[in-house]
């Protein structure tokens, strides 16, 4: 066990500065049993601090480990067991109870004994011992008392630890005096009797010096023991003096602690004190209302501007009040309880006080703007809104505060001002239209004519007569419209231009009336009703539901402040506009429809003027928003003028198909081509500023390929006219047309016109001039089959039906004055085929004298090779020619 100590002492408590002072081999009571050391230690430095230290040796080697150490102040309890009867168990009470089982009684009795000495020097007895014999506890003090002189006794009874070792260390100077020793005695190993011996003998040498000495100095050995003494009741008292002290400073210690808490209890109570009345403060300041505001809320004016400002002001800082968010427990407050439910009676009070003005504020405007229906409807003008709207957008900021506050009443307002506004746009646009209506088809039989009448400055047209035109049939529409026949026959007179340009001006009037009226009233319900619109792409359509309409945002259902209900986007936002427009506005598509059918029955071709002023307006109110109601509406009229514009179309290639000439008549220029070209003149007077003329060109392609098939099926058909003068006189008036007007969709048509008349003006020529100089011409094609069969030029005067004097016979015949007999009688005939009002027949006649010298030409030269050196020639020479076809062109 020593050296265990001693290892233990070296390899763990003197690197931690301590002093080991007893030790027990111990196990843990009841389980495996894995030994382990109890020790005693204390520091080497003041103050001392006295610990229990349990060393385990390690499991990888033959060294010893500091596991776990205990303060001894920490102890409170040792157990041993069993006073009586030796017992190698016991207890140490730390934190918990600690069992252990010594390896032997002797190591128990010696680590509690030391554990007393301990307690007795450096705790003053606040460890208590169980089951200890008080033997044990005593028989250490006396023995030492016996063993050891009185100086020695006292210096243990004083507490010098060092009493306590059962084994020191040797200092460097011991160990350096012994090496010296063992050196001077080198037989020391071979001979350890002999050695010890001589150690006796000088320590006996030694003892005696020291005997000597002592006996010597016992005077001074009593001084100095006196003055021990009294060192030692100095040391007490000074030591009693510390401990009154200690009481003294504990006492002040305890109270210093009992204030530390009072002034923790006191800034604690000041903490609360401030929350409170920041708390207080929060609920004064923002749920209290002041009593100019209740006033405003309960009493206010709402028809004045000041009455109006202030409401408003009242109204939002309501809205502020009953927004603010309450911190947790406020609702649970009886104060703010009862505020909160007179912000409700304060809002609800407010709001149907602001519905009921409104409303009534919606019916007077109604009946006000009705009186000024009649003076505007006969200026062909519609009211203007703008002052209503201005009053009205005074409520602007109060319609948004009911918009977030009661979503019932505001959506109760929303349907009563669609029902009155609509009821008077109804009245309004109605007569509007009658008006234009009448002023379209005047108060005369042709008025009368169309179901409409006037008299007295009172407008009594009959709208159900104007639906039942719209329905007729396509005979009575075919005898109330123009045509490309007709236009082709029409006198001046009947052809009424100023008729059509007034149709034109009283339409674009109509739709100017109309176009800054919805987009007013877009604005205001945008403005006045708090509704975003959002943009829309430029050439999107936008579609209407019927759904959308009667039970879309206004039949919500209603939400109170405070209720998490869904806010609209502004995509619903923009739907909820476009039905309020809808259904204010119901009755102006229907009305353009009717007015648009009017026209077509006044005159077809007033499907122009209507196509061009309609995409023009589409287009405006597409830039400015494509998504607005306005531009819907119209976009969807466009689609039926575009309609009545095609059909108008294809009835004049169907009159086109359905055309009859005169079989005792000549031809001339066909009536329907005569039509194209003043259908074309007033289209591109129509549309020369138009922004799109995509319809108008596929109609035009339509048309004259229509035009070029009708003309070759009535000149197939001619008995009177030969086929090529028709083609030619209709195909070169169309070709002048075409250049005229240039129009440039229709440039591969315009080439076509011309090569079809230069090829049917050639046909023409070369068909009308074999007529004058019959014989001669089958003689000389008789000449040309015969070389074509493979006989030589020069060897045809051999043939008998060919000879010279069969050619000379053929030429008598013909003499000058024959020729130009024939050409007279031929400029006769061709005259007669030909119509004046094309004036062809001067180009015609200036083509059949260059055919007919290049035959005369090829002639010469067939006489000239067929028959050489015969000396024949024609009877007229082309100087001759030249002056025949001069003569007669001068003569008629």
């Amino acid at each position: 066990m020593t050296a265990i100590k001693h290892a233990l002492q070296r390899d763990i408590f003197t690197p931690n500065d301590e002093r080991l002072l007893s030790i027990v081999n111990v196990c843990k009571a009841g389980k495996k049993k894995k030994n382990c050391f109890l020790c005693a230690t204390v520091t080497t430095e003041r103050p001392v601090q006295v610990n229990v230290v349990k060393v385990k040796k390690s499991d990888k080697g033959d060294f010893y480990k500091r596991q776990t150490a205990w303060i001894l102040r920490d102890l409170a309890v040792v157990d041993a067991k069993d006073a009586n009867k030796e017992n190698p168990e016991f207890d140490l009470h730390f934190e918990k109870v600690y069992k252990w089982l010594a390896s032997s009684i002797a190591e128990k009795n010696s680590f509690i004994s030391c554990i007393w000495k301990l307690n007795q020097r450096y705790l003053r007895k606040k460890i208590e011992f169980v089951n200890v014999s008080s033997q044990l506890l005593e028989e250490l003090p006396k023995v030492t008392e016996e063993s050891v002189p009185s100086g020695e006794n006292q210096s243990v009874a004083g507490g010098d630890e060092e009493s306590l070792d059962e084994y020191q260390e040797l200092n460097a100077r011991e160990e350096q005096d012994i090496e010296i020793m063992m050196d001077g005695c080198e037989y020391a190993i071979s001979n350890a009797e002999a050695f010890a011996e001589k150690l006796s003998s000088e320590l006996q040498v030694l003892d005696g010096a020291n005997i000597q000495s002592i006996m010597a100095s016992e005077k001074q050995v009593n001084t100095l023991m006196q003055l021990l003494d009294e060192a030692l009741k100095e040391v007490d008292e000074i030591e009693y003096k510390l401990s009154s002290y200690e009481e003294m400073l504990q006492s002040v210690k305890e109270q210093m602690d009992h204030i530390s808490q009072s002034n923790d209890l006191i800034q604690l109570s000041n903490t609360n004190n401030v929350k409170l009345l920041e708390e207080i403060e929060f609920l004064v300041n923002y749920l209290d209302l002041s009593k100019g505001h209740i006033k405003a809320l309960t009493d206010g004016d709402l028809s004045s501007s000041k009455g109006i400002e202030a409401c408003t002001n009242a109204a939002e800082a309501l809205l502020q009040c009953m927004n603010v968010a309450l911190r947790p427990g406020h609702e649970e407050l009886h104060a703010v309880r009862q505020q909160q439910q007179q912000f409700r009676d304060l809002r609800e009070q407010f709001a149907r006080r602001l519905t009921n003005h409104l409303n009534n504020v919606f019916v007077q405007q109604g009946h006000d703007q009705s009186s000024s229906i009649a003076q505007h409807s006969i200026e062909l003008t519609l009211p203007k809104h703008l002052p209503f709207h201005r009053d009205l957008l005074r409520y602007a900021k109060l319609m948004e505060w009911l918009k977030n506050t009661d979503r019932e009443k505001y959506e109760g307002l929303n349907k009563n001002y669609v029902d009155y506004i609509s009821r008077l746009y109804e009245r309004e646009i109605k007569e509007f239209f009658e008006v234009a209506k009448i002023k379209m088809t005047g108060t005369s039989k042709e008025g009368k004519k169309f179901g409409l009448h006037g008299s007295s400055g009172k407008l009594t047209g009959s709208t159900s007569s104007l639906n039942k035109l719209s329905v007729q049939g396509s005979g009575n529409r075919r005898s109330q419209s123009s045509s490309l026949l007709d236009m082709g026959n029409m006198s001046a007179s009947d052809l009424d231009v100023a008729d059509r340009t007034k149709f034109d001006k009283i339409f674009e009037q109509v739709l100017s009336e109309l176009e800054p009226l919805c987009l007013a009233e877009q604005d205001f319900i945008s403005k006045f009703f708090k509704l975003q619109q959002s943009p829309a792409l430029p050439g999107s359509v936008v579609q209407t539901d019927s759904n959308e309409v009667d039970g879309g945002y206004l039949s919500r259902p209603h939400n109170l402040l405070g209720d998490k209900f869904s806010v609209p986007s502004e995509k619903e936002e923009t739907s909820i506009i476009r039905s309020m427009m809808i259904k204010v506005f119901r009755c102006i598509e229907p009305e353009l429809n009717n007015l648009i059918s009017l026209g077509d029955k006044i005159d077809s071709f007033n499907s122009l003027y209507m196509l061009v002023k309609m995409s023009h307006h589409v287009w405006t109110a597409e830039n400015v928003d494509p998504a607005s109601f306005l531009s819907t509406t119209l976009g969807n009229v466009l689609v039926t003028v575009k309609r009545n514009f095609d059909k108008c179309i294809w009835n004049q290639m169907k009159q086109m198909e359905d055309v009859k000439i005169s079989k005792k008549s000549k031809v001339g220029i066909l009536p329907f081509v005569r039509g194209f070209e003043e259908f074309a003149e007033l289209a591109e007077s129509i549309f020369r500023s138009a922004e799109r003329r995509g319809d108008l060109d596929k109609a035009y392609t339509k048309l004259i390929r229509a035009v070029y098939n009708n003309v070759e099926k009535v000149a197939n058909e001619s008995q009177k006219t030969p086929r090529d003068v028709v083609m030619m006189e209709n195909f070169h008036h169309i070709f002048s047309t075409l250049s005229r007007l240039k129009i440039a969709c229709l440039e591969t048509e315009r080439r076509e016109a011309k090569h079809k008349y230069t090829e049917h003006l050639q046909s023409y020529v070369i068909y009308s001039l074999g007529q004058p100089l019959e014989k001669l011409n089958h003689f000389f094609e008789g000449i040309e089959a015969r070389v074509a069969q493979g006989i030589r030029e020069e060897e045809v005067s051999y043939q008998l039906a060919f000879n010279k004097q069969e050619l000379r016979k053929v030429i008598k015949e013909y003499p000058g004055k024959e020729v130009k007999k024939g050409l007279d009688n031929l400029y006769r005939k061709v005259d007669k085929h030909l119509c004046e009002e094309e004036n062809l027949l001067q180009v015609m006649w200036h083509s059949m004298q260059d055919e007919f010298i290049r035959q005369y030409k090829h002639f010469e030269g067939l006489i000239a090779r067929c028959y050489p050196g015969s000396g024949i020639t024609m009877e007229f020479t082309i100087q001759d020619i030249l002056e025949y076809f001069s003569s007669i062109a001068q003569s008629h």
